[in-house]
């Protein structure tokens, strides 16, 4: 994993980053984690209500606002010459083929849109991609705080459809269920052929396990974060690394040296 372009080197002047969604639970963690790093300063802090002008200078706008809002956070930067570190949720077909044309406007920037900025998260969305074309069953299950707005999670979501592809690619079928009566909800809801459950609790942070299945056993893939602190390595890395990658990037992953 590389730190990035200039971390650490003392003769390249700090990247300066806005923070909007500031006054959240992520964005608080974020602006700490920001201005601890010697090769960042934090120029903006960005909340609800407040001027998204404020960001104008910058060269990366972290976003960690709310599905309502990050589409017009990330055109604004894109139009003022902003960079782009997003980990908002909400993203469908739709609002990416929407990105992309914005992008097309304006190839010398770079965005990343991270389902997830947990290390460990991401590497579990990786790993299951590898195992799934070797297992007849796959399903998802993620646990999250009663706080979180959004189900099933974007990092379920992801890891569903990383999954379902791996999945194609190998030309495996539909994952095997004789289900034919249940309650509304029972089996999750189904992202490209994949069951996802989400449960809402309270006491977790954030918690997702995949559940692949063959003849005579079982593999689990889980990650457990307890701390938003645990996704500030896999943000500082984003805001390091985007700036020397144009155009759109989807997952933490491709930035990180995984062979």
């Amino acid at each position: 994993m590389s730190l990035g372009p200039g971390a650490g080197d003392p003769e390249r002047a700090p990247l300066r980053v806005a923070v909007v969604g500031a006054r959240g639970r992520m964005g608080r963690e974020a602006v700490r984690a920001v201005s601890a790093a010697e090769d960042l300063e934090l120029v903006a802090e960005i909340g609800r209500g407040d001027d998204l002008g404020d960001a104008v200078g910058a060269d990366v706008l972290v976003d960690l606002t709310v599905p309502s809002s990050v589409m017009g956070n990330v055109e604004f930067a894109l139009t003022h010459d902003l960079h782009v570190v997003t980990g908002t949720t909400g993203w469908d077909a739709e609002r990416y083929e929407t990105l992309r044309g914005w992008s097309a406007s304006a190839p010398h920037l770079g965005v990343l849109v991270a389902t997830n900025f947990g290390l460990g998260a991401v590497l579990v969305m990786q790993f299951a991609r590898q195992a799934a074309r070797f297992f007849e069953s796959v399903e998802v299950v993620e646990t999250h705080h009663p706080g979180k707005v959004d189900a099933p999670s974007g990092s379920a979501v992801r890891t569903a459809q990383l999954i379902a592809a791996a999945r194609a690619e190998a030309g495996l079928g539909d994952v095997p269920d004789a289900t034919e009566q249940q309650l509304d909800g029972a089996r999750g809801t189904v992202v490209d052929g994949i069951h996802v459950h989400a449960l809402r609790v309270r006491g977790a942070t954030a918690h997702q396990e995949v559940v692949l299945g063959g003849p005579g056993e079982t593999l689990t893939l889980r990650d457990d974060t307890y701390d938003r602190a645990a996704y500030m390595p896999g943000l500082l890395l984003g805001v390091r690394e985007v700036v020397s990658r144009p155009g759109v990037t989807i997952g933490l992953e491709h930035y990180l040296d995984l062979g």
